[in-house]
């Protein structure tokens, strides 16, 4: 009789062990959906910025704001002195 009973605990606790895990393995699925969602709006945003980086760094505008904010021209090739090593 407590042999009976013993593998009746026994078996219980192993299907209680076995719903445990399955909830478990689904909440951590779902985790990692929601974090791959995450990751995927984050590599969005960092192409967005790449993006935005590169219209700001362009070399027509750097030289448009050089002339017209702080007043910049190019001088004449006459006035340029190159150096040698």
């Amino acid at each position: 009789m407590r042999l009976l009973v013993s593998l009746l605990m026994v078996m219980v606790l192993s299907a209680l062990a076995v719903v445990y895990t399955k909830y478990r393995s689904r909440m951590l699925f779902a985790e990692i959906q929601r974090l791959e969602q995450e990751l995927d709006l984050y590599e969005l945003e960092w192409g967005q910025l790449q993006l935005e980086q590169n219209t700001w760094a362009e070399h027509s505008r750097i030289e448009r704001l050089a002339r017209t904010r702080l007043g910049m021209i190019l001088p004449d090739r006459n006035a340029i002195i190159y150096l040698k090593p």
